[in-house]
């Protein structure tokens, strides 16, 4: 009976999903703007528990130079961002290769790098900020097709239904099962890949520990350890909302890396790129997303209260500080 009902409330997620994809790209971007507003606001009014982790990130990154007003009108307009983004995953069936450029304003910081790219292959990296989902698709358009890793979602209906919509540029999505072995063949054979640098994990083999806003996040290294074997080059980007509807998709110039730079150096210089932009123009980032899930075991009281002590993290940090140690002293042997 229980698993009758399960499939019964798959089938009605996906309907009400698969309405959305229909009824959307009916509505004309000021619309959607509109709509991506108003959803938002409620959205922020509603939610809490989401409500509450944004605004004890923002006291924790902005608490000194913005005051709790301020740092609300940031969260609100978080909400409203990301309502804009779920809305455009929908829309942007109506964008193709020919009409795209009416809804993006492109700036390439450096065109000849990104040419050779296009040649050679790349990986491609960008946070949680304004419409991460355009970013990808808006990359396919330019002829840029990437394989990307998506979480599946309980209801495999709907990972169906949003992995046909993440494709429609020319992306491959794949799932995380075997996605290390999937996306060393692809760059190997001259592709692209794409990588969200943001996305908190678990302690891991996986994983590393770099700075975020003055306090310790551990996230994937997934993406340096692949530029580390196939020394293709990693390139930043990022898409930012605009007034009119429009974005603008913001394309730097590749990373300068030392051939030496560990896993953890490779993925802090990920996130150093993004850093002040977002500290600048905060509101398009997920702060209700909690960034900041482990606690070192000294220096903690400035994180979120929901950072928590982890033995797992505490040891993490310890392996990494030896490697950087040893990586020193082989140096200084040299």
């Amino acid at each position: 009976m229980a698993a009758r009902l399960k499939q019964i409330r798959y089938r009605i997620e996906w309907l009400a999903i698969k309405s959305l994809t229909v009824i959307v790209p009916l509505l004309p971007r000021k619309g959607i703007l509109h709509l991506a507003n108003v959803l938002g606001s409620l959205a922020y009014r509603a939610d809490a528990k989401g409500r509450h982790t944004a605004l004890v990130n923002l006291e924790a990154v902005l608490g000194e130079s913005h005051d709790e007003k301020q740092r609300r009108a940031i969260a609100k307009q978080a909400y409203r961002d990301f309502a804009r983004t779920m809305l455009d995953q929908f829309w942007s069936s109506r964008l193709t290769a020919e009409n795209y450029q009416d809804y993006v304003e492109v700036h390439v910081e450096d065109a000849e790098a990104i040419r050779r790219a296009q040649e050679t292959g790349a990986i491609w990296v960008t946070p949680h900020y304004g419409n991460f989902e355009w970013t990808s698709l808006l990359m396919g358009f330019r002829g840029f097709p990437f394989t990307v890793v998506a979480q599946d979602f309980k209801n495999p209906l709907l990972t169906d239904l949003f992995r046909t919509n993440r494709e429609v540029s020319g992306h491959q999505v794949i799932p995380q099962q075997g996605a290390m072995l999937r996306l060393f063949k692809t760059l190997k054979n001259g592709g692209h890949a794409a990588f969200l640098t943001d996305l908190t994990v678990k302690p891991s083999r996986t994983a590393t520990i770099i700075d975020c806003f003055g306090m310790k996040t551990c996230v994937t290294s997934l993406h340096a350890g692949l530029h580390r074997k196939i020394k293709l080059p990693i390139i930043p980007g990022y898409t930012t909302p605009l007034p009119d509807g429009k974005y603008r998709l913001n394309m730097l110039a590749p990373l300068d890396l030392d051939s030496e730079a560990s896993d953890q150096e490779i993925v802090q210089a990920c996130w150093n790129v993004f850093e002040q932009d977002i500290r600048e123009n905060p509101a398009p980032w997920l702060w209700m997303y909690k960034h900041w899930r482990y606690r070192p075991d000294e220096g903690g009281e400035k994180y979120p209260p929901y950072a928590q002590p982890s033995s797992k993290f505490s040891r993490l940090q310890e392996d990494l500080a030896q490697q950087g140690k040893n990586q020193s002293e082989d140096g200084k042997k040299v």
